[in-house]
This record gives C-alpha cells, structure tokens and sequence, in this order.
C-alpha cells in the first residue's frame, strides 16, 4: 500500500536536508521513471521542478540521490528533501476574521467559510484556518500532526462546522470522539441525477485512486491489495430536483473526500465538485438554453455542493452533549433557488 506522508519535518539523516514527501513504492509497482512517478502523487507539481530536484540531488531512493530516469520498483522508499523545513511547518500567526459560532474555556466551533484551507499544506502556506486561529488564540495545542487545535478538518471547498481544541485535555478527548465514532457529523449534499431511494447507506472501503493520485476511491475487492480504509455513509432525501438531488449526508467514519467519493460510486457525484468531474452536465438535456442555466449554476456556485451543517460532540470538561447548525450558506442557497425554479417550470 502507498504511504505519502507530507511535511515529515525529520531530516532522514542528513542535517542539511529536511524531508518534504516520502512514498513507499506498492509490491505491484511496475517500473517507472521516478519523475513519472512523482509526477502522479504530488499536488500542483510541474515536471521542470521535479527534474531540477532530481539534478539538484533532493530526489532519494532508498536514502540514495537519483537521477530523474530512475526506475521505482516494488517497495522502494521514495523521498524528496529540501534545505529548508517544509513550509507548512513554518506557521505564521495571521489576522484572518474567524466566524466563531462558539466559544468557552476548552474548545472553540468555527463556521469555516468555503474556499478557506483548514491547515498549510503543498501550494496553501498561507490563509489558512490554522494561520487564523494561531493569530488569535495563545497556546493551542498541538495534534499528532502538530497542526494547533485541530481535531477533525473539512475540504477547502466545503464550508461549515469545525470544532477546535483549545486544552490538551479537550484535544485527548474530542480525538477519542472522533476515533470511536461517537460524534454527530451532517452534511447538506447537491448531487447530480434523482436519486431513486428515500435514503441509504453506502458501505466501502476508501483509498487513493490507483491511477489519480489526487483522487479517492471506493474499492470493492476485499483482496484488492490497496482497498483502503473501511467508511459508512448514511444519506436521505432532502428535495428532488429534477436533474439534481439534495441530500442530507451523516458520516460514520471521516475519511478524505468521504462524501465525494461514495456519492461519486453510487453514480450521484456532487454537483460542481471539479476534482470528481461534477463541473460537467451529467444529467439533463441537451437544449442549448439548458447548458447555459447550468453554466449560470455553476457561476452561482464556484464549488462543490458540500456544506458540513450540523456537529454535535461530547464537551469535554461538562460531559454534556453539544450540537450546532450552520445556516446552508449563500452561494448554496443562490444555486438550490435557480434549481428550484428550472424543476418548477422544465421538468
């Protein structure tokens, strides 16, 4: 199985160089260029940057600088290092406006507007959520990521609930939560097409697409050797739409892209969600007039359809249970109104 874990800050021994990605190659991995193969697994990456690195000598196999015509093989450790630390490391306290929807001694609920990126990561060092709340809050403590407060994130495209940390006591116990599945995570959903059941459940295993490593997916194959980690999703029907389906979405488990990737696997894929092809028509029909009140949508709302709307948690100090609701927002609600009308009147 592919192990990426970006932005180890420990410097694979050698003192000059920090270790920015690390791979270990699959035990079906055919032989490949290792610019190829780095090309497919990091984000935002150009292939001149990856074969200067190669030239540079930060490209490792093994602990052994490559050139960039080196062939992966089955199991090698692939490695990137640079001289500087990796940049979301280097955590600059920002003056972001923050919508608190709650707030006390030990833990802080955050509306997180969409387009916001909820930690630093490759291309987003800054203006971030977590750049925001180092900003305004003293003394966050740090998860297992070193990433301050943060207990659980939400896609930068999707808006709504987080919940943040602000003792280490808090951040023990709201982990627990999420590990053990206990907390209460809603989401509103705008698919494409009617889907036909009132609600359902869609069961299985997610992990990183074997041939879009920027995408997710469902795998099927109990002996697949990369079939991921097990996820449950619950969904019922909100309103039918005509083309397009709202949905409400409970998670049971939180995997990366969860939602997108289950809803995609059903054959529902969330409306304007550009990663997971949902920025194309996919239902409807082919009047010119239609295409362009899609466009119009799609305008309406430059996302996916992805709202994380209810949160509900145990506190971790008064032992009550605590549950929050974000208004649907509005570029959402602007993209439902226009669906709305066209079912109204064309369907």
């Amino acid at each position: 199985m592919t192990n990426n874990t970006e932005a180890n800050t420990e410097d694979s021994g050698n003192d000059d160089l920090y270790e920015h990605y690390r791979y270990v190659a699959d035990k079906g991995q055919q032989p490949l260029r290792v610019d190829k193969y780095l090309m497919n697994r990091i984000e935002n990456a150009t292939r001149n940057k990856i074969q200067k690195a190669a030239k540079d000598g930060n490209i490792h196999v093994n602990d052994a600088a490559v050139k960039q015509n080196y062939k992966v093989k089955p199991d090698d450790v692939v490695t990137v290092l640079f001289e500087h630390p990796p940049y979301e490391n280097l955590l600059v306290p920002e003056d972001i406006p923050i919508d608190i929807v709650y707030e006390d001694d030990d833990v802080l609920v955050v509306n997180k507007e969409p387009g916001m990126v909820v930690h630093p990561g490759h291309g987003n060092y800054s203006g971030t959520l977590i750049n925001a709340l180092t900003f305004h809050f003293d003394n966050l403590p740090n998860n297992s990521s070193n990433r301050p407060g943060l207990v659980h994130r939400i896609d930068k495209d999707t808006s709504g609930l987080l919940v943040v940390a602000k003792t280490e006591e808090a951040m023990t116990h709201l982990s627990k939560q999420f590990f053990n599945k206990t907390t209460e995570r809603e989401y509103v959903a705008l698919v494409w097409g009617n889907v036909e059941e009132e609600s359902g459940t869609v069961e299985g295993n997610i992990g990183r697409h074997p041939k879009n490593r920027l995408q997710n997916t469902v795998f099927e194959d109990d002996d697949d050797e990369e079939r991921g980690k097990p996820a449950v999703t619950h969904f019922k029907v909100l309103e039918r739409l005509g083309y397009v389906t709202l949905l409400s979405c409970r998670l049971e488990t939180g995997r990366t892209h969860q939602i997108r990737v289950h809803l995609k696997h059903i054959g529902h894929t969330l409306f304007n969600d550009e990663r997971y092809g949902g920025d194309k028509i996919l239902k409807g029909t082919t009047f010119t007039k239609y295409k362009q009140f899609v466009d119009n949508c799609f305008k309406a709302l430059p996302r996916q359809a992805l709202h994380a709307r209810t949160l509900g948690f145990v506190h971790p100090t008064t032992g009550e249970m605590k549950r929050f609701e974000s208004q649907i927002p509005d570029d959402m609600e602007a993209c439902l109104e226009k669906w709305r009308n066209y079912s109204k009147h064309a369907i």
